[in-house]
Formats: structure tokens, sequence, C-alpha cells
């Protein structure tokens, strides 16, 4: 009877966290099947472990071979991580099914409204991460972080690593990570004023532009 609880409570659980909570928020299809299939089959296994003689020892070393292989055969984003490793342990406490019945089910319960609560829009919404390529080299880092700055619409830059000094065809990769500001957009454009001609990137459209008004 406890097999056909935990069953319920897994598919439910899996459910919830795919389709309420990771669907509408990235909408990736794949990983829904995925974290489906993934979290259905350490439930079956975890299940039949429970019932034999080997422990709980094997099923937590399912669950970190699982993840090795895993996360081995295609690049995930962070976020898309933290779904999988949760798909995985409520695959897993609701197979191993300790008991009283309560305790998996407060667990997977935590799980969800903790993901529920993470993964929020509303949790820390101007901070974002970006490999930013620019169209020039700086001399200083003072000059490097204004000019970023500028670049990503009056943002404040919390931390950068440049990946790329190409100083023969004068171009810097940064990786940033920063904090939108609070003001709108149209508002954010001001700081270009101060830059020259020469130091603002334009587009192909941009030079088509200035090469009519010349003629």
């Amino acid at each position: 009877m406890n097999i056909l609880l935990f069953a319920a409570v897994d598919l439910l659980a899996i459910c919830v966290l795919t389709t309420c909570l990771y669907l509408p928020r990235h909408r990736r299809r794949d990983l829904v099947v995925s974290y489906f299939g993934i979290n259905v089959g350490v439930f079956a296994v975890a299940t039949a472990l429970s019932s034999s003689t080997v422990g709980v020892g094997l099923g937590m070393g399912l669950f970190g071979v699982l993840s090795i292989i895993r996360l081995r055969s295609t690049e995930l984003e962070q976020h898309e991580i933290a779904y999988y490793f949760s798909a995985l342990a409520i695959g897993l406490i609701s197979g191993m099914g300790p008991t009283p019945a309560w305790i998996p089910i407060a667990l997977i319960a935590l799980i969800l409204v903790v993901m529920l609560l993470v993964d929020n829009a509303k949790v820390l919404p101007r901070y974002r991460h970006q490999e930013v390529v620019l169209d020039r080299t700086f001399t200083t880092e003072q000059q490097l972080e204004s000019y970023l700055s500028t670049v990503l619409g009056g943002a404040k830059i919390h931390q950068y690593s440049v990946q790329l000094l190409d100083l023969v065809n004068d171009k810097t990769v940064v990786r940033a990570r920063f904090s939108t500001p609070d003001v709108p957009v149209a508002d954010s454009t001001a700081g270009l004023q101060g830059l020259t001609d020469a130091s603002i990137p334009r587009t192909i459209a941009d030079h088509e532009v200035i090469a009519q008004e010349t003629r």
C-alpha cells in the first residue's frame, strides 16, 4: 500500500515541478521529458533497492552515478541543474519510502516550495550575468568598467573577468555580473553622450546611413 501511495506522491510532485514550475518559466520541452524519465527511473530503482538487502548506500551511489552521467552528456544552465537534482531527489525519496509516511511527503513538499520561491522572477530581478564582446581594448580596468557599464545601459558592474584580449583585432570579451539600473531604458542611454563616435559600436545599418550622408 505504501508503494502505491509513494508512487502517486512521486508522480504528483514531478508533475508540479515540471509542468507547473519549470515549463511555464523556462519553456524547454526536452528537459521536461528528461526530468520525468529520470524521476520515474530513480523511483523504480530506489523502490526495488529498498525491498532488498543492499541498503541505502547503493541508492545514494546510484544518485551520484546518474548525476555524473547526465551532467556530462550536455551543458545545462545552473537553474536547470537545480531542477534536475530536484527531480532526482524526489524520485529517490519517494522510492526509498522511509517511515512514517509523512516524512518523505514533507521532504518532497519542502523541495517544491523552495523551487517555487527561489526560481521566481521577483527574486533579485535586476541581477544579470552576460558575456559581452567589445569592439576595442582598454589600457586600465577603470576604463573597461566604465565603458562596460555604459554599453549595458548604465548597469552597476558587480564583477567581471576578461575572457579574451585581442590587441591585433582590437576586441575584448568580458564575462560580467551586473544589476540593471532602476530607471527607464530611455534615460539609461544618457551616458553614451560622453563617448566619442569612434568608441560607440555601430551596426551595418548605421554605416550605410553615414555613407549616404557623406555623399
